[in-house]
């Protein structure tokens, strides 16, 4: 796979989101596509979401495939990839009808930025939409560890206290991936 299409994962307060903001406005990303987390942003429309998580991730896998697939050769970085709601609800894999093998191929990269609740309470903040414990924080980023370390371009970078280190760490990670 020539063309880069990049997941970036991690368990909630991870700074996903806030790492993919940074890079939209930088012009070596020019030629990319960004694409939101789908969760937020639905549980954001319907916060009863949650009550079937089985239609619930059914909706994100539908949602995520076809705007990765309406961008036909283009690239695109995405915040959470088609294998994370299995993280979360590993049931729901049956429902969907995919294989971790068939989802790997939709990606050329997958960096797993580590979760802030390995840090302690002082690190971890929750809200309205993140409503995890630190513990189940820490369960989440094992799964997704466990669920992505099969693709043969998994990396992953390690909360840090300073945020701007684990930045470095990851925009370094990235470019070297792209410029492969």
């Amino acid at each position: 796979m020539n063309i880069p299409r990049i997941v970036i994962t991690g368990a909630p307060a991870s700074a996903k989101t806030e790492f993919i903001e940074r890079l939209k406005p930088m012009p070596e990303f020019g030629q990319f596509r960004f694409f939101e987390e789908l969760a937020r942003k639905l549980l954001g429309e319907n916060s009863r979401g949650r009550d079937s998580p089985e239609e619930f991730h059914r909706r994100i896998y539908d949602a995520q495939t076809k705007r990765e697939s309406e961008l036909g050769e283009r690239p695109f970085i995405t915040d959470r990839g088609t294998l994370d709601a299995f993280a979360f609800h590993p049931e729901s894999i049956n429902l969907i009808g995919t294989t971790f093998e068939r989802e790997y191929r939709r990606y050329s990269t997958v960096i797993h930025l580590g979760t802030a609740a390995t840090l302690g309470e002082k690190f971890y903040a929750q809200d309205d939409i993140r409503t995890d414990s630190i513990e189940e924080a820490l369960k989440i980023d094992k799964a997704l560890s466990e669920i992505w370390s099969g693709h043969g371009s998994y990396n992953y970078v390690a909360a840090e206290i300073e945020i701007e280190q684990k930045f470095r760490e990851f925009i370094t990670l990235l470019r070297g991936l792209i410029n492969q």
